[in-house]
């Protein structure tokens, strides 16, 4: 779906409480839970020829929870869960920042940590992305407020089939 700029519009996802269920700093393969309707969710904007990038807060890093690894690791697997659907995610940003951090090098105000625009800001400049067509989807009004920080329609997910959201705005 390139417009005539050859530009591509994007769906920017919340990880936690949107494509998946928030189950507290996870960071655990086995414990990752889809939220209804989330991997068709996904296949549906792949098949409409939008990115799908996930932009997410991890700061449990900064807490020492788990490293960044971790986080590497299981976007990977959720990757492998939705090829089964044939779904994919284009590419996955991550803050592992917090201001009161415990890890040193992680304790930081960033511009990536949501409802700081960062995040979309870095991947639109790694894609060239169609901002007037983009959404970001999320389940907190930190979300909306990302998106709308870059210039993106923010949309609220509120629970329920997160494919038939979308269908509401693609």
């Amino acid at each position: 779906m390139e417009n005539k700029k050859g530009k591509i519009p994007a769906v920017f996802f919340d990880r936690d409480g949107t494509l998946n269920v928030d189950t507290g700093y996870l960071h655990e393969q086995e414990k990752l839970q889809w939220m209804p309707g989330a991997r068709e969710a996904v296949k549906y904007v792949n098949d409409r020829g939008y990115l799908a990038i996930v932009v997410t807060n991890q700061s449990g890093v900064a807490r020492g929870m788990f490293g960044e690894e971790a986080v590497k690791e299981l976007h990977g697997y959720m990757n492998e869960e939705l090829a089964g659907v044939g779904a994919h995610i284009d590419a996955f940003y991550y803050c592992p920042h917090h201001p009161e951090a415990v890890v040193p090098e992680y304790r930081q105000e960033c511009s990536c940590r949501k409802p700081k625009s960062g995040l979309i800001e870095q991947a639109c400049r790694d894609f060239d992305i169609d901002m007037e067509k983009s959404l970001m989807v999320g389940d907190s009004p930190r979300d909306v407020t990302c998106g709308e920080g870059a210039g993106i329609r923010g949309v609220l997910y509120e629970g329920g089939s997160l494919l038939e959201l979308l269908k509401q705005y693609i």
